[in-house]
């Protein structure tokens, strides 16, 4: 079997860098040790109980944090966050700092972002290499309002406004 990846595999990757998709950090506690990512997967699924998603590869390094904790966040990142998004993309000190704190549960609560909610894992669906979270709101708060963080053609980027309203 070759391992050059097919047409579709191409077209898969191609249209999927085309979706625009906000930035989010995902953080839980293992152990007294803090873990998270970058995610761009981060989806609502219900408002009544409150309800996310969020999809990861089991082969990250926050997997083992993830797959044990009972608690887990999400930070919803800004514009002026894009710093902290490469950092819990691209770093090991991810919590080298003070941009962050305890927070409910223990989960790390991030610092100055648009706003993180705290939740408890309902399910951990595992496919393959792969896994999709289901999360319910326990707690939360709200930051200060500005331009979100996109991730879109391998780069962040920000939306651009349309000459009109919705």
């Amino acid at each position: 079997m070759s391992s050059e990846p097919s047409g579709f595999d191409q077209t898969f990757r191609e249209m999927f860098r085309r979706h625009a998709a906000g930035v989010a950090i995902i953080t839980a506690n293992l152990n007294g040790s803090p873990f998270g990512f970058t995610a761009t997967s981060v989806a609502s699924l219900s408002a009544e109980p409150p309800r996310f998603t969020f999809n990861m590869a089991r082969s990250s390094s926050s997997w083992p944090a993830v797959a044990n904790a009972e608690y887990i966040g999400v930070h919803m990142l800004g514009l002026e966050n894009q710093a902290l998004a490469n950092r819990f993309a691209r770093t090991r000190d991810r919590f080298d700092g003070d941009h962050w704190e305890p927070g409910p549960h223990d989960v790390p609560i991030l610092k100055d972002v648009s706003g993180w909610l705290v939740g408890r894992i309902q399910m951990r669906l595992s496919f393959e290499n792969n896994a999709v979270v289901v999360v319910e709101v326990v707690d939360g708060q709200v930051g200060e309002d500005g331009t979100p963080l996109l991730y879109h053609s391998g780069a962040y980027s920000k939306p651009a406004p349309l000459d009109y309203e919705i």
